[in-house]
């Protein structure tokens, strides 16, 4: 697929465009992945996006690599997810999964590693944007990992995955099950209301503000837990009214518990 040459000028049947303005050197974005390819060729494939060529060399777009660095991301991420909560079940294991190789994550790892102006694309789509579209840093970053498994194998992939991905992975130490889900099915089969929720304090700076919300169940002693947002705030809630009943395990979370 790849014969070692240097990436040099590529000029497709149609007309290309880079970013405007000075372009980085390759090279920075290669200190950026950590790796530095052999086969060149890889590289300036996993950058071009489909609208930058046509005819027989289609297949010189990042299409092939991003569905091969689909897989390899899935298998480095579910890896490092098995391995970092060995309490969680296979649900909660498919639920991070999920929110870590979504599209929109990807293109976050791609803005880190500052691809944009790397990115080859036809005019029409440069002129659209298609530099800072998430679809198409979503796709690129996939097509990446997977050029840097073919030129230097499952471990450099799965070094490139850890670095890029694991922080995000212990962003959000809670659990990700969805409790809201499980406390409105458990009121639900005993005849009650919908669980409601209430913001009882809000604290912390403006940029790093913390909520404590309490879940409402009738019947019940309002139960409240703190998060970041209040979205994590409510599951923390509703997982520690689950934790107080008992139908899941005191384990399951280090959650501290206010009535």
């Amino acid at each position: 697929m790849a014969d070692g040459n240097s990436l040099g000028p590529f000029v497709p049947a149609c007309a290309v465009t880079m970013a405007r303005g000075p372009k980085p050197p390759v090279e920075a974005l290669e200190v950026a992945l950590g790796h530095v390819f052999v086969q060149r060729d890889l590289l300036k494939y996993a950058l071009t996006h489909v609208s930058a060529i046509s005819g027989p060399k289609r297949n010189e777009s990042y299409q092939r690599l991003e569905f091969l660095g689909d897989r390899v991301l899935g298998m480095a991420v579910s890896a490092m997810l098995y391995e970092a909560f060995p309490k969680s079940d296979e649900g909660e294991l498919s639920r991070r999964l999920a929110a870590l190789v979504r599209k929109e994550t990807c293109a976050e790892v791609a803005r880190d590693w500052d691809v944009g102006p790397h990115i080859r694309l036809g005019a029409g789509e440069a002129h659209s944007g298609g530099r800072n579209k998430t679809a198409i840093l979503g796709d690129v970053c996939e097509a990446l990992i997977g050029a840097v498994y073919l030129d230097g194998g499952y471990g450099a992939a799965r070094n490139l995955v850890q670095r890029s991905f694991g922080g995000r992975m212990k962003e959000e130490q809670r659990p990700l099950q969805d409790s809201k889900t499980k406390l409105q099915e458990w009121a639900q089969a005993r005849g009650l209301p919908p669980p409601s929720y209430r913001e009882v304090n809000r604290s912390g700076p403006a940029h790093a503000p913390e909520f404590d919300v309490g879940v409402v169940v009738e019947g019940f002693d309002v139960v409240s837990a703190r998060g970041s947002s209040k979205r994590f705030a409510e599951q923390a809630a509703a997982l520690a009214f689950l934790i107080k009943e008992g139908v899941v395990p005191k384990d399951a979370d280090g959650t501290e518990i206010e009535t």
